[in-house]
């Protein structure tokens, strides 16, 4: 029998636990740069919308829409950088809070009371993939959460006397997944919910129990209205968004049409190595669990539901090549889940937790070493930015970053070589940025007229002293 005592003490031990997480992932949010390509541009997509107040159509550059995704995380940086500042923590805290929400939520799911409230939540935010997303910027974190929505609410909306409002989080999911990340919401929850429908012959419950048109209505009202004036404001980016990133995008890795990244050449099915590697070591529970209790997983309606949910994602991407690692983000809820369920019966389960545990605490110590300076150094701009304390005009040469965008607050301008020699006739002090082989293939006479502020290993930045 457990008495008070204890079960105060073990009650808080994983609270302690759950909360350390969090204030490391702080910390992390709070020190680390912005760093190119992904994280900086929508660090700097947010800074413009909130420094110009347009929220309708995201800019990657002033007066240059950006189409490949709707706003509904731009919002979320964009409004905290509005309240707070553009600091990196803030930049990202957003993504923190939607993460922090998720595993807090997900403790009605305890397979029994004397489960510890924080178990679920230590679970999910330790899978390195989720403790990644809770403090990068991007569009992930956010349809995980529309698409946590949308299955809960539809799984608690066809239990025996349910209360209607979860009939309404699973249309609102879908609304929210549409401003998240677009149709792809619908995609990745839909198939998965028929197929547990058609298994488990809950046919006429899904009408019943689901508030079909004024969910419907819901949805809609969630969504359309920003589409329709993104398209007014800025034409073409139905055609853009609707055909080009989501049917190109999938389909043909060569894609040329698109304007803000580059082709991705994958490997065809390395979706599920993603859903290893980036789950480690839970995914190894979760597969020692599948083949010791494989049969009840097929059996138990909820086990049923959140293995088409796990599963779905990385199934739906094995014919893609062109695909990163945060496209199978929607699979760690259910798999944290799965554990949960399963945790009285999962062997090994202080190894699993150690290493889980563990991984952070590596990343801290890497950190205070200074053996991950290098590395994080070399991929933004915010130090060679930092160096030049003077208050000239910023150029690049030829092409620029998105985190010198955002570190010098919209004041880098582009220069074309033509455009750049032009300049230094005019006689007066700017900062430029270069890449080792554009300074390398400079006159040396030209070269002499600039001194090396800081670089890297990728650029650096030269400011000018007219002779």
């Amino acid at each position: 029998m457990i008495t008070p005592i204890k079960s105060f003490c073990y009650t808080h031990r994983y609270a302690l636990v759950f909360w350390a997480l969090v204030i490391l992932r702080m910390l992390f949010n709070a020190v680390l740069p912005l760093m190119d390509k992904t994280e900086a541009r929508y660090g700097e997509i947010a800074r413009i919308m909130s420094e110009t107040g347009n929220w309708i159509t995201p800019q990657i550059d002033y007066g240059i829409p950006f189409w490949a995704k709707p706003p509904l995380s731009t919002w979320a940086s964009a409004g905290s950088i509005s309240i707070f500042g553009s600091a990196e923590f803030f930049v990202r805290l957003p993504y923190l809070i939607v993460v922090v929400l998720l595993a807090l939520f997900i403790s009605k799911y305890r397979t029994n009371p004397q489960q510890a409230y924080y178990l679920p939540g230590i679970i999910f935010i330790s899978l390195p993939e989720v403790y990644l997303h809770a403090g990068v910027v991007s569009t992930d974190t956010f349809l995980t959460l529309s698409i946590a929505m949308t299955m809960l609410g539809f799984w608690e909306a066809m239990q025996e006397h349910s209360k209607r409002y979860w009939g309404y989080l699973f249309f609102a999911g879908l609304g929210i997944g549409l401003l998240a990340k677009g149709p792809i919401v619908g995609v990745l929850t839909l198939p998965p919910l028929g197929i547990w429908v058609l298994l488990t012959k809950n046919f006429k419950k899904v009408f019943s129990k689901l508030p079909w048109f004024s969910g419907t209505a819901l949805t809609l009202l969630i969504s359309l209205p920003w589409y329709g004036m993104a398209e007014v404001k800025t034409p073409g980016f139905l055609d853009y968004f609707l055909v080009g990133e989501h049917f190109e995008r999938y389909f043909n890795s060569e894609w040329k049409g698109d304007k803000y990244g580059f082709p991705k050449q994958q490997p065809m099915g390395i979706a599920w190595l993603f859903l290893v590697a980036f789950l480690v070591p839970w995914s190894i529970a979760m597969f020692h669990l599948v083949l010791r209790k494989g049969k009840s997983f097929i059996q138990q309606p909820w086990l049923l539901f959140l293995s088409l949910w796990a599963l779905w994602t990385p199934f739906f991407f094995t014919t893609s090549k062109s695909l990163i690692h945060p496209y199978i983000l929607p699979s760690c809820l259910p798999i944290a889940l799965g554990i949960v369920y399963y945790w009285q019966d999962l062997r090994y389960k202080k190894t699993y937790t150690s290493i889980a545990l563990g991984l952070p605490l590596l990343l801290l110590a890497i950190y205070l070493s200074g053996f991950a300076k290098p590395l994080y150094e070399n991929t933004t701009d915010k130090y060679l930015i930092e160096a030049a304390t003077e208050d000239l005009p910023w150029y690049a040469l030829e092409k620029k970053t998105y985190s010198s965008q955002f570190y010098s607050k919209g004041k880098v301008a582009l220069l074309t070589r033509e455009e750049f020699l032009e300049k230094i006739t005019l006689k007066t002090a700017f900062f430029i940025f270069m890449t080792k082989t554009q300074w390398e293939a400079l006159d040396p006479e030209i070269q002499s007229q600039f001194s090396l502020y800081r670089d890297n290993k990728k650029r650096g930045v030269y400011r000018y002293s007219p002779k």
